[in-house]
């Protein structure tokens, strides 16, 4: 065994981990990465098919991210927000303002009194940037009198982080029924899940079960007599309504029919309930806009920014809000209304310069083009795994695919989690030379924007003769 994997088996705790699992074999140990490929310390490439847990966005061992670090590097590393502004989060701040500026109804149907996402507050993660949206949310609406005890709602299957407020708003029984004494009580409405939705009477089809779904929205039915619900019985309006928008990620790679959002946000907005766009996962161009709260033309009342915002080099993270929930925290010294909370590295200037840069190759008409082909490329290219027995569903969203894996596609009939379906075709997967992870049976594709067309087909066809591999092995 390789002595940087025999080190970490002795002493690195793995995220998400079984660690008695874990030290059955040796890990890959990636020592290196160059564009959309990765390389491990015995010298074996592979394609990052997951872009590193969904953070990479512009490739790895990019030029003019890399320049952005050092020339930073060469003024100073990290300041105290306490006290203090710096330079390249100033910047940055304006950036993301001008960018969220584009949320909402188109520029004819706004109003004045539409609240422009005007206020930035930086943190670490996007577990703690939705700490930050949840503690302010909950302040809000009690020093508005919208609410004397807060509550809250998101959706089934709901995954916002891992801190004990994002837990709270979360509804992952797996993840996070072990800390159940810690978290306060929160409500769920159902996720819009098509494929295996109560409401969808379709037969199976071999298409995104959007596409040919029949129902009647009957889950937006649901989120209005939750609404009400919540009316009757404590008589004020939820404190905050939580979504990741367009896609929930760890729920399963759940794609939200079109219309879902906006429907939901009107019933939303018209209780006066403010609302928080998880976009950590969805944000900087993922789902094909910048944001996806753009596609339904809705601009949220916090906006949750993580994961890509450096382009997956330093943790880094924002959350955006509104002048109105700004003004509930102004007051004199003496009275206390300051937001009480804060991180050691808020506003880091490496993070902050290399964000900058990484917007910049965002917005650059190349990267925009590279993203547009390369999401069509996925679509034809993941169209061919629709010939698989055990392929149920696959949903797409810009560069997104979920890929659920069936016992078979006819019954929808799910394969038993201790089967490790999932697991074992991701391991198949990295035999073959590309790294991605699952949830649960669903196999996670999310290429870096920089992936050549050639490299996203021998994605997909590692996927391909994968699960083929995995099933005959299991029949």
């Amino acid at each position: 065994m390789n002595p940087l994997a025999r080190l970490d088996q002795a002493h690195v705790w793995h995220p998400f981990t079984q660690m008695r699992d874990w030290v059955k074999e040796e890990p890959i140990v990636i020592v290196s990465g160059k564009g959309a490929w990765l390389e491990d310390v015995n010298g074996k490439k592979y394609l990052d098919a997951n872009s590193s847990i969904w953070t990479n966005l512009h490739g790895h061992g990019n030029r003019k991210l890399d320049s952005a670090l050092k020339a930073q590097l060469r003024k100073v590393a990290h300041t105290s927000a306490l006290g203090y502004a710096n330079e390249p989060a100033s910047i940055l701040a304006g950036k993301l303002v001008e960018l969220a500026s584009r949320l909402g109804p188109p520029d004819s149907e706004r109003t004045a009194t539409e609240q422009v996402l005007s206020k930035v507050f930086f943190s670490d993660d996007g577990s703690t940037a939705m700490e930050v949206a949840l503690k302010m949310a909950y302040e809000h609406a009690r020093r508005t009198g919208l609410s004397s005890k807060p509550r809250f709602l998101s959706l089934g299957g709901a995954y916002h982080g891992d801190t004990v407020g994002a837990v709270s708003v979360g509804h992952i029984d797996l993840f996070h029924k072990t800390y159940s004494g810690l978290l306060f009580d929160s409500d769920q409405v159902p996720a819009p899940y098509c494929y295996r939705c109560p409401y969808n009477k379709a037969e199976p089809e071999r298409r995104d079960a959007r596409e040919y779904r029949e129902c009647h929205f009957e889950c937006l039915d649901q989120v209005r007599q939750k609404l009400q619900e919540q009316k009757r019985s404590f008589g004020e309006p939820y404190g905050a309504f939580f979504v990741e928008p367009l896609m929930q990620g760890a729920a399963g790679m759940i794609a939200q029919p079109k219309g879902w959002l906006s429907a939901v946000v009107e019933m939303i907005e018209a209780e006066g309930t403010p609302w928080v766009a998880d976009e950590v996962m969805t944000g900087f161009g993922r789902t094909g806009t910048t944001f996806a709260c753009e596609q339904e033309n809705v601009r949220p009342d916090f906006l949750v920014l993580a994961k890509g915002m450096t382009g997956g080099y330093l943790p880094m993270a924002a959350t955006l809000t509104h002048q109105k929930i700004f003004e509930v925290f102004l007051g004199e010294y003496e009275e206390f209304k300051t937001f009480f909370h804060g991180h050691s590295y808020t506003g880091n200037q490496l993070g902050s310069a290399v964000a900058l840069a990484s917007l910049e190759i965002l917005d650059s008409e190349g990267s925009r083009e590279n993203r547009q082909k390369l999401q069509e490329e996925m679509t034809q290219l993941l169209a061919g795994l629709w010939a698989l027995e055990n392929v149920g569903d696959i949903r797409q969203v810009g560069l997104i695919a979920g890929i659920e894996l069936v016992k078979d596609w006819r019954t929808r009939e799910p394969f038993r989690l201790e089967e490790k379906v999932g697991i074992r075709v991701c391991k198949a997967m990295s035999n073959r030379g590309v790294l991605t992870r699952p949830v649960g049976n669903v196999v996670v594709l999310m290429p870096p924007y920089v992936t050549r067309p050639s490299e996203l087909k021998k994605m997909v066809q590692s996927l391909r003769e994968s699960v083929e591999e995995v099933v005959r092995t299991a029949a």
